[in-house]
């Protein structure tokens, strides 16, 4: 077993996208002024993101170099709602410097504008940054562009748990076992993530520091230690524990200490999950004659059914707002994504998929991230909320599994 925070050397994740979203915005992206002197290449990076997200129909717009004499109607007669345009300057001590503006064609002037110096190994999330501004000031929610994904790859009998840029590159290797690992958890402050690992010949749950590469055992009771959940103040995890012979939802301190019970079932409850306002907490248990997702107080009490179509449903996820549930439903034979609306209570099935598992919202509640298998290859997918967008996450080497999308980190 190894734990550190290196660059992995494997071949990155690929992503390939299919459908758009509704009402798609035509934008403009010009390649950078002197870019080729940075590490990655800022323009191309900001046009995979807004084309990924399918929120954007992306225009190549060449390469501006006078900032200062541009024609936006020339780019509003290509079709262009707005134009981005940048820069990038080496500096004396060895940084860049990467500026860009984000203009108006149909209303000409500026809607926005960065200007970052940085270490030459964060051009690339400079690049990130930018696209998630460009997504803010043009659909007015906040871009996940810049965030990290937490995933498991299996080759041969080593299971490696990863950490990548939402995009699937920048991997890096954050622990690896000759045991499985499952159940990543990200921390609210995107600092550690905890997990299962049964290197000790049973699940045990872990917190690990992708800083430091220190880690800590916070649940080693008799019986299976899974799935962990951070609450949102990261003072404290849920954990779904056996030592009372079947499995019930207990609440331990992030440090391992004041493990309480908090679930009551006759039978199992288990994959326990936090609202988004720290209030209660969503499990999956079989009280009802099958698994279905229930929900109760973050201290225990009576716990309220949620879901009722279909007689099979695991694996509750909470969207950052609270309004949705994501959830694995079999129906058919199937097993698939779905989301329900938690005032309405109205279903939408977003996977067109047969063996789908542990979805993860994006931290801004418009994507999922999800396991599936296709081809006899276990790999990743992500859908938007409304189901119009997919991608489909794949490796060269592996197999990849236990998705975790991570937090907004400032």
């Amino acid at each position: 077993m190894a734990a550190s925070a290196a660059p992995s050397a494997q071949a990155q994740l690929r992503i390939e996208i299919s459908g758009v979203g509704s009402n798609q915005i035509p934008i403009a992206v010009a390649g950078f002024a002197n870019e080729t002197v940075a590490p990655a290449q800022i323009s191309a990076i900001i046009k995979a993101d807004l084309a990924r997200s399918g929120a954007f129909n992306v225009i190549d717009a060449g390469v501006i170099a006078d900032a200062g004499n541009i024609d936006l109607g020339a780019y509003k007669a290509k079709g262009a709602d707005a134009l981005v345009i940048g820069t990038v300057d080496c500096l004396a001590d060895g940084r860049y410097d990467v500026r860009y503006q984000l203009l108006d064609t149909v209303k000409p002037g500026k809607l926005s504008q960065l200007d970052q110096a940085l270490a030459p190994r964060f051009t690339r999330l400079s690049a990130h940054k930018i696209a998630d501004d460009v997504y803010f000031k043009l659909t007015g929610n906040r871009g996940a562009f810049s965030t990290r994904i937490a995933y498991v790859k299996q080759q041969g009998r080593s299971y490696q748990l990863m950490v990548a840029d939402a995009d699937g590159e920048s991997e890096q290797l954050a622990l690896r076992s000759n045991e499985p690992i499952i159940s990543p958890s990200w921390s609210p402050d995107g600092a550690k993530v905890a997990y299962v690992s049964f290197e000790q010949q049973k699940p045990v749950v872990y917190v690990h520091n992708l800083v430091t590469g220190q880690r800590k055992v916070v649940a080693n009771e008799k019986g299976s230690n899974s799935a962990p959940a951070w609450a949102p103040d990261g003072g404290k995890l849920a954990v779904a524990l056996s030592k009372d012979d079947h499995y019930q939802v207990y609440v331990v301190n992030a440090d391992g200490s004041d493990l309480r019970r908090v679930s009551n079932g006759a039978g199992i409850d288990t994959e326990p999950q936090w609202s988004a306002d720290g209030k209660h907490i969503y499990f999956t248990s079989d009280r009802s004659g099958g698994p279905q997702i229930y929900r109760m107080g973050a201290r225990g009490g009576d716990a309220s059914r949620v879901t009722f179509g279909g007689s099979h449903n695991i694996s509750p996820r909470l969207s950052p707002d609270g309004k949705t549930l994501a959830y694995i439903s079999r129906r058919d034979g199937n097993y698939q994504l779905y989301a329900m609306d938690l005032t309405s209570g109205q279903e939408q099935r977003l996977s067109d998929s047969t063996d789908d598992q542990y979805p993860s919202f994006a931290p801004n509640g418009k994507y999922i991230l999800y396991a599936t298998q296709a081809g006899g290859r276990e790999s990743l997918a992500i859908v938007s909320v409304d189901g119009r967008v997919k991608q489909r996450v794949t490796t060269q080497a592996g197999q990849i599994r236990e998705p975790a999308w991570g937090p907004f980190v400032p």
